[in-house]
């Protein structure tokens, strides 16, 4: 009884979601001692609290910087990136979509090749075999020539490959590390409180960051098993934020300081910023920056993503977008590899299509691309997929670039996407077989924890 009234007592002064608050409770009253322990190992953000330790005090709510340009269109959202970041919308960028890893890996690996001062790798899933046996080569060589190397890979996403990536790179001189792996001693079991981010940085000059991991099952060649995704090379100011960004990860990671490269040249047209998302901020930022978008949308929204499930003020945003005439289309794969998360999705685009939202399914093969386009001069892309654990639970990375050619772009990913797509029709999507109706229902009770 104690342990279960001072769990209560913790979760309602603690947690933000009331569904994710109200599932807690009631396992800590159905099972009074195993709901605890449970909670105590796995329900606990400790990551805010030893952010906050190894940057000192708490940071306090970030204000708006200079940077944003009374020229440039769609200013108000300009502002939003500026006051929940902190940092400055930086001109002076070429930002380039990679379509799929036969456009992306060879650059970075010819990247790897011609680095002379620095390498900063950043992976949620690092592959150990196979073609992706490349970076391990090349990175070795690296180090050989005496490049300063640094490899994060997340500590679960590190068992989708075997051998594991870190204790391999480590027996090649490489210097590794992983970012919150799970232990039973001390108790570290932070399962939803991953490092989702996918970055690259060359001599601080260049870098590489989207959705893409480093991974065989982008080069598959059977439809069933391959992963297409758009990655994207970055020149330019703003490389010198996802510098920070990884330094910061590689700090929390190892408590080592990386020193920050000095702000590249200009190389191009594109306004760009980081926007940084994590269990460690007091915002939610990827979530108020997308609100952002979507109600500064005045012509058109197109979004592409893997898992659609989508909080409940963005999928409100996006209903208000569309009842006000604005040209909202969603394409998402039919089968994504996580089954389940299908089925709670499938519950609530009824909502979405009722007030003129227009979804697509894509078939096979799975696309992994996370892609946000708005009126044409706004990107939003990165590695956050639009569902809670992504937005919330999950150290995620989003890049928003100011930049009609950009745009332009992916408009052309996009329309390609949707021309091999189907359509989601309201009225057979409410004619599914009751079963499948109810299987869904049931799923999407647990979406804040899919």
């Amino acid at each position: 009884m104690f342990l279960a009234t001072a769990t209560t007592l913790h979760v309602l002064l603690n947690k933000r979601d009331p569904r994710a608050a109200f599932g807690w409770i009631g396992l800590c009253w159905l099972l009074p001692f195993l709901g605890p322990a449970t909670y105590g190992l796995l329900g606990i953000n400790r990551v805010a609290q030893h952010g906050r330790r190894l940057h000192g005090l708490s940071v306090p709510r970030p204000r708006a910087l200079p940077g944003h340009s009374d020229d440039l269109p769609l200013i108000q959202l300009q502002r939003i990136g500026g006051a929940v970041s902190g940092l400055p919308l930086l001109g002076g960028n070429r930002v380039q979509p990679l379509r799929n890893a036969e456009a992306a890996y060879p650059q970075m690996l010819a990247a790897v090749s011609a680095a002379q001062h620095s390498l900063w790798i950043g992976s949620y899933i690092f592959d150990t075999a196979g073609a992706c046996r490349k970076f391990f080569d090349a990175l070795a060589a690296a180090v050989a020539r005496g490049v300063s190397v640094k490899v994060l890979v997340d500590g679960f996403g590190e068992w989708y490959s075997f051998p594991h990536a870190v204790g391999r790179m480590r027996r090649r001189g490489i210097d590794a590390a992983r970012f919150l792996p799970p232990r039973l001693l001390p108790p570290s079991l932070s399962v939803n409180l991953r490092n989702h981010r996918k970055t690259m940085i060359v001599d601080g000059t260049v870098a590489w960051t989207g959705g893409m991991n480093i991974s065989n099952s982008y080069l598959a060649r059977r439809a069933s098993k391959r992963t297409c995704d758009t990655h994207f090379r970055v020149d330019g100011p703003v490389v010198v934020q996802l510098a920070a960004t990884f330094a910061r990860d590689w700090a929390f990671a190892t408590r080592e300081s990386l020193l920050l490269p000095i702000p590249p040249e200009r190389a191009g047209n594109a306004r760009a910023r980081v926007i940084g998302g994590g269990p460690d901020e007091d915002l939610d930022k990827l979530v108020l920056v997308l609100l952002g978008a979507v109600s500064a949308a005045h012509r058109t929204i197109h979004i592409m993503t893997p898992y659609f499930l989508p909080p409940r003020e963005l999928a409100a945003a996006l209903q208000a977008a569309a009842l006000r005439g604005v040209e909202v289309e969603v394409i998402l794969p039919y089968h994504s590899n996580l089954r389940y998360v299908d089925w709670a999705a499938r519950h609530a685009m009824r909502y979405l299509l009722e007030q003129g939202v227009r979804l697509y399914f894509s078939p096979k093969p799975f696309d992994h691309s996370k892609l946000l386009m708005v009126d044409g001069v706004y990107s939003f892309v990165g590695s956050a997929n639009l569902d809670p654990r992504s937005l919330r639970l999950n150290f995620e990375l989003g890049l928003e670039v100011f930049d009609p050619g950009l745009c332009a772009e992916l408009e052309k990913v996009f329309n390609e996407s949707r021309a091999r797509s189907q359509r989601v029709d309201l009225a057979a999507h409410l004619q599914r077989p009751l079963t499948a109706r109810l299987r869904d229902s049931v799923f999407w009770l647990f979406s804040p924890y899919l």
